[in-house]
């Protein structure tokens, strides 16, 4: 990426797929900072810095969603990141293991920027995540 200080959080609630992550990162040579979020309620506190969580400053110009969480699911996530005037701009790929049709329609009605399928294995999923860093630094971020 252009701008090493630019934030990106990760809304993901299985320890494993975060880890995996952290390794494609680190494999893919991309230093950002991470934040995670075990669900859409946690990134919201983490976004807004309600209920005594602290705010990531500065926000996140990107975030990796997963669909399938407990509390609010990725859907709900981004319908109330939308409707925020100080979060809409924000840039969300979903990174899911759901490959349903209306999951995939549901957020692109909500404008995420992408929709990637995990998957399953360690080097593919490593090679997913440089290839959303090549697009990362093509595009101007707001």
């Amino acid at each position: 990426m252009k701008d090493n200080t630019v934030n990106i959080l990760l809304i993901e609630d299985d320890e494993v797929d975060v880890m995996n992550v952290h390794r494609a990162f680190k494999k893919n040579h991309i230093n950002n900072t991470l934040h995670v979020a075990g669900n859409g309620l946690e990134a919201l506190a983490l976004l807004r810095g309600k209920d005594e969580t602290k705010r990531i400053i500065p926000l996140p110009k990107i975030i990796l969603l997963d669909l399938n969480m407990p509390k609010m699911n990725g859907i709900e996530f981004l319908q109330a990141l939308r409707s925020d005037p100080a979060l809409e701009s924000i840039s969300v790929f979903v990174l899911t293991t759901s490959g349903e049709e209306r999951d995939i329609v549901a957020a692109y009605k909500l404008n995420v920027a992408g929709y990637v399928l995990k998957p399953v294995d360690l080097k593919n999923f490593i090679q997913a995540l440089s290839t959303l860093d090549l697009y990362w630094s093509l595009i101007e971020l707001p």
